[in-house]
């Protein structure tokens, strides 16, 4: 049966999720800076103590939480820490943006976590794939086409279904870092348009697919 998400008539509440250097984070925040994205951010949370990106959100004066997969005995445990931080913050949408470990996700919270991949799912995605991997994967295969996916998250990885895709060329001579570049320019634009269409009101679900209702 489709399922309509109901529209927001108020700025979006994100958890932003990560575990490195918090570009996506920078990204929302210049989109909401520039009037561009209706949001506001009053969770971060990341999986890694050391990272930049935890250094980026507190310099932008955001709440950021620590939780470490290895404080907790179980991805259950590790999982009802993560959506009690967002329950108490009160977000609309948790937003995965390069945040590495694997989570359960809380039936409270079903099409409300999305996540965004740089590959064109189901092409180079699941457990293994991210960050650099995904990259060098594509080149070694003599793809020639990449690009991104903005999908609602499941408790698989890079499951769920695809709300916008993306595809970006793939140059004679790329290197991993040429290609990773490209894509993240594209990333900049379809995520945010992503969580524009699910704040709309406009989203359908339909099994695997969505689409925007008329």
């Amino acid at each position: 049966m489709p399922i309509q998400l109901p529209a927001l008539r108020r700025p979006m509440r994100l958890a932003v999720l990560i575990s490195g250097g918090g570009t996506t984070l920078l990204n929302f925040l210049s989109q909401i800076k520039n009037n561009d994205l209706s949001a506001e951010i009053p969770l971060v949370i990341s999986s890694k103590a050391q990272c930049r990106g935890v250094e980026r959100a507190r310099n932008a004066g955001l709440h950021c939480e620590i939780v470490l997969r290895k404080d907790f005995e179980s991805v259950a445990a590790f999982s009802n820490q993560i959506f009690s931080l967002c329950r108490q913050a009160d977000v609309d949408l948790v937003t995965l943006a390069g945040f590495l470990s694997l989570i359960h996700i809380p039936d409270d919270f079903r099409q409300r976590v999305v996540n965004i991949h740089p590959s064109l799912i189901p092409a180079f995605c699941g457990s293994g794939f991210y960050g650099h991997h995904v990259h060098e994967a594509v080149l070694a295969r003599g793809c020639r086409v990449s690009g991104c996916t903005v999908h609602f998250a499941d408790n698989e990885y890079d499951h769920g279904p695809i709300v916008m895709q993306q595809a970006v060329p793939v140059l004679d001579g790329d290197t991993a870092d040429a290609l990773a570049a490209r894509v993240f320019e594209a990333e900049c634009q379809v995520y945010p348009e992503a969580l524009r269409r699910i704040a709309s009101g406009r989203l359908v679900i339909e099994g695997n697919r969505t689409r925007l209702a008329e």
